[in-house]
């Protein structure tokens, strides 16, 4: 392996990432938090519970970042050419787009990611954070890594709290306690960030649209011609279609299901 490689931004992100949440957890057991008196009378299974989780959401935060999104096939695949009367069955829905990047046919709701050089399927955003795009294969498992992280960040906020002494002369309380004050209010700013993320998110998973499309609509061809998200199901469908896969179905054959639809309304 390269030497270079190994201060790659990816690599230097997700280094970061682990030992800020281990210096933050570090931080919580040396103080007197509430973490601490629990270890010292005994009391393992709240601070192992708390060890667990932070483990569970670092892993979680590695799955995501390091594992393929859902790249669009750059590679021609053999198959067989489809029977006339298989593809009369097929709805006509929205013309494939070349990217103009990396030279392959984009599926619908795909979108070429500039950072990392290849065309997502279900692109929802690249997230600088993780070095690593949001999409159709990791966007349930980064909306379960937001839940988690927030509940770990909201304990550690309460542990840090429950470590502050203010009744003390400025000078020595700044001493004991201007690193936990410190890590509580980088704390407070995480915490709020993961839980306007993990809302705006949810929001979006249960409208089954992506943070691309919600912004980007009156730029994309098969949105900006619809007054209505053509891929709605309704609440229990997108989300049995987002976290289980059920109902299958292409993102193709929903747009031309609606753009049918709204034809025979019009009627």
């Amino acid at each position: 392996m390269a030497p270079w490689v190994l201060f790659s931004p990816g690599v230097l992100v997700r280094t970061g990432h682990t030992v800020l949440t281990w210096g933050i957890t570090l931080v919580l057991f040396l103080h007197d938090t509430e973490l601490r008196q629990w270890e010292e009378q005994g009391e393992m299974l709240l601070p192992l519970t708390f060890l667990l989780l932070v483990l569970g959401s670092l892993l979680l935060y590695l799955a995501v970042s390091l594992m393929d999104p859902g790249y669009v096939n750059i590679q021609p695949q053999l198959q067989e050419e489809p029977k006339e009367e298989q593809t009369a069955m097929v709805p006509q829905a929205m013309p494939l787009r070349r990217c103009r990047y990396c030279l392959v046919l984009q599926p619908l709701r795909a979108r070429h990611c500039r950072e990392c050089h290849h065309c997502v399927r279900r692109y929802d955003h690249h997230c600088p954070w993780m070095e690593n795009c949001v999409g159709e294969r990791n966007h349930p498992l980064f909306v379960t890594y937001l839940a988690l992280q927030l509940v770990v960040l909201l304990w550690a906020l309460y542990l840090a709290w429950s470590g502050l002494r203010f009744f003390q002369p400025w000078g020595l309380w700044l001493r004991s306690n201007g690193l936990l004050f410190a890590t509580f209010l980088l704390l407070s700013l995480f915490s709020s960030v993961a839980g306007l993320l993990l809302a705006s998110h949810l929001y979006l998973v249960a409208s089954n649209t992506t943070t691309w499309e919600f912004i980007s609509s009156h730029r994309i061809a098969y949105l900006r011609q619809r007054s209505i998200n053509p891929f709605d199901r309704g609440l229990i469908r997108n989300l049995a279609h987002f976290f289980c896969g059920w109902p299958s179905g292409s993102w193709e054959t929903l747009w031309a299901e609606g753009e049918e639809e709204g034809s025979n309304q019009a009627v």
